[in-house]
């Protein structure tokens, strides 16, 4: 914390409304972009801001609409956040006035932003900032220049280039309509300025509402100077109302994170159908397939290839592995690995060094050791495998006995055949075989066979008897009939050997 005699940075997030246009159950500000909330990229924003500052104050954030659902989102995103609740009266204004009550008394500089501008980055604020305190403002105000203003509002400047104030659409001449100016709604303020226009703003307009957007004129007519930061980057401080705006700017974020990656050292074959959340982490020389989808924790080390069309929550991939065709989430595939196609990892998965998961395989909670292959069409759960094992085409752990789950342990070096089924809890030891079709219930010892055996019968005729009119029974019944011609046709060439 700064001493009392620094001026701090104070950052208030505003992420009280509602969001109606997005039509959700879920608050407009807890919907995702890049494997995060947009809230929980506003306060990344905010806390790098205040990170980068030498006398960093504190962050709050003001909420209302599903006031629980937001703040608790907001706690575990960032615990030393201050839950600020607006009170009935609506408007930004109020929302930061409440800001300032909640926290006390502070010097410096306020920087106010919002809950749904995902895309504004620490940087940008550290800019807006900067300009503030080095010049003495009262108010510095975040703008952009676009082609098509649509209804935002408009900056009014003076002749030196200060800023007059802000004229919403509504409120707009036709002339200063074709100001491409446009207000972020993204401000810092000197705190004492602030402070003293909130007291002076009141809720008497059309709206009903207390406007942040007031303080700039009081402000100015207190002798304070108004100025303008312009970006560049329109991305920075646009937000999303909708879900339509909500996906433009997801794949905006996305196509930005990729871009970073290719530029660290990362190939990636098709970046239109390639996704990266922000908090995923790649080596240099990973390559990524073509419908690639890297989500959560992800992370891939160097050389290792993933794809074609892999879709990977919270999976650690080690070096020189190479995954295909694959669903996970929770699992770690080591270095030189192999996995797929047609897999399926779920949490709990730990693959070896030069392990194998092959096509159409479904893990669980399964521990395999290095060397280790179970190549296809399986299912491994709660099971524990040794070294250099492999296990047969069709074996299964048959793991839940109804009630409760049970583990298998399988030892190092065993070879098992086809459709061998492990009746948990059961153990089979290091070196052992299994045959083709065996059910293992009991202890199998260390390189011992565990076999299955029954005598196959046979009940000739049930086709014919129990299907009738059946495509089978008329297959059977010809080939049936075939046998017998051929047997009538040897039998007399056997007579006339043996007169």
């Amino acid at each position: 914390m700064p001493s009392e005699s620094s001026a701090a940075l104070t950052v208030i997030v505003l992420a009280a409304g509602a969001g109606t246009r997005m039509k959700s159950r879920i608050p407009k500000i807890l919907h995702e972009i890049g494997g995060l909330p947009m809230i929980g990229h506003a306060l990344a924003a905010a806390r790098g801001v205040l990170d980068r500052h030498p006398s960093a104050g504190r962050l709050a954030a003001v909420v209302r609409h599903e006031r629980e659902l937001v703040a608790a989102k907001i706690a575990e995103l960032d615990p030393a956040a201050v839950i600020v609740d607006q009170d009935e009266i609506p408007g930004t204004g109020r929302a930061v006035q409440a800001a300032l009550e909640a926290l006390g008394e502070i010097t410096g500089t306020v920087l106010v932003t919002y809950g749904d501008v995902p895309l504004l980055s620490a940087e940008s604020l550290q800019d807006l900032v900067s300009v503030h305190e080095r010049d003495g403002n009262a108010v510095t105000v975040l703008t952009t220049v676009l082609d098509d203003a649509g209804s935002y509002g408009r900056i009014l400047r003076d002749a030196d280039g200060s800023v007059l104030g802000i004229r919403e659409f509504r409120d707009a001449s036709a002339e200063e309509r074709q100001i491409r100016e446009i207000n972020s709604g993204i401000y810092a303020f000197d705190a004492a300025a602030l402070a003293s226009a909130l007291d002076q703003v009141t809720a008497e307009n059309v709206q009903g509402e207390m406007y942040l957007t007031d303080v700039l004129g009081l402000a100015r007519q207190a002798g304070g100077r108004v100025a303008a930061v312009v970006t560049d980057d329109r991305w920075a401080v646009e937000g999303a109302n909708d879900r339509v705006q909500l996906a433009a700017l997801g794949a905006e974020l996305n196509r930005r994170i990729l871009e970073g990656w290719m530029r660290a050292g990362v190939s990636i074959v098709d970046p239109s159908s390639t996704w990266i959340d922000v908090q995923v982490r790649l080596a240099e020389d990973v390559t990524l397939l073509p419908g690639s989808q890297l989500h959560g924790s992800t992370t891939v080390e160097r050389d290792a290839v993933v794809g074609p069309d892999c879709t990977l929550t919270d999976v650690q991939i080690g070096e020189a592995a190479k995954v295909v065709r694959t669903h996970g989430s929770g699992a770690i595939i080591s270095a030189r690995a192999s996995v797929g196609p047609f897999s399926y990892l779920r949490p709990g998965t730990v693959l070896g060094e030069d392990g194998k998961i092959g096509a159409f395989y479904e893990t669980k909670n399964v521990r395999i050791g290095a060397r280790s292959k179970l190549s296809h069409l399986g299912y491994a759960g709660d099971a524990e495998i040794g070294t250099d094992t492999n296990i047969g085409c069709g074996n299964i752990t048959a793991n839940y006995d109804g009630e409760k789950k049970h583990r298998t342990i399988i030892g190092s070096g065993v070879r098992t055949g086809s459709n061998t089924v492990f009746v948990a809890p059961v153990e089979v030891g290091d070196g052992a075989y299994s045959g083709a079709g065996a059910v293992i219930r009991k202890f199998v010892p260390p390189g011992a066979l565990a076999l299955t055996i029954a005598a196959q019968r046979n009940a000739e005729g049930w086709v014919l008897g129990h299907r009738p009119g059946s495509v089978s029974a008329g297959l059977a019944q010809s080939a049936l009939d075939q046998d017998l011609n051929e047997q009538s046709i040897e039998a007399p060439a056997e007579e006339g050997k043996q007169s």
